[in-house]
């Protein structure tokens, strides 16, 4: 049960706001149920969201294999939950969605890329400094602004995670 009762949606300055992103999202989805106490904090973080998931020249599987494997590392089960199925249809498969929950995901299950990829997702969210090493092999696989639009994708989901553990947001709680 979230540690905050969800906003009310239907009056106030909320209201709008949540017209608008039932329309582009087809609901309102619990993350932003919370987030619409402060619409303010609710538009800007849309804004931000949508440019990481709708806007960005990263490979959509890619992207989702991040945001997959923070939500394990966080222990952030909301976030696994409403990703599960976009990274299913961006072309991830299940037994590797499963193998990120592991500490340590067997690394045979992917790719050179998804590896460099893992290894820096695990690094900023773990340690936040990013060894050498891990970044010359995410360098050496991304042009500057896949780099750019992977580093801001693994510091939002970040963020979205740890606002979602924080007030205990979860796939069950009642509306």
């Amino acid at each position: 049960m979230a540690r905050l009762s969800y906003a009310d949606l239907k009056h106030g300055p909320a209201a709008g706001l949540a017209q608008r992103i039932a329309a582009e999202r087809g609901s309102v989805l619990h993350l932003y149920q919370m987030l619409l106490h402060s619409p303010s904090v609710a538009e800007g973080w849309l804004t931000y969201l949508t440019a990481i998931r709708q806007k960005s020249s990263l490979d959509g599987a890619l992207r989702e294999l991040v945001i997959m494997r923070i939500a394990h590392l966080n222990r952030a089960p909301y976030e696994a939950d409403q990703h599960a199925p976009i990274a299913l249809r961006e072309g991830l498969r299940q037994d590797q969605l499963d193998a990120l929950a592991a500490a340590r995901p067997p690394l045979a299950l992917f790719d050179g890329r998804q590896r460099a990829v893992l290894a820096y997702a695990d690094a900023m969210t773990l340690a936040v400094q990013v060894p050498d090493e891990v970044f010359a092999a995410v360098r050496q696989a991304f042009s500057d602004q896949e780099l750019i639009e992977l580093t801001a994708t693994v510091a939002a989901y970040n963020m979205v995670s740890r606002f979602l553990e924080a007030l205990q947001v979860h796939s069950d709680d009642a509306r």
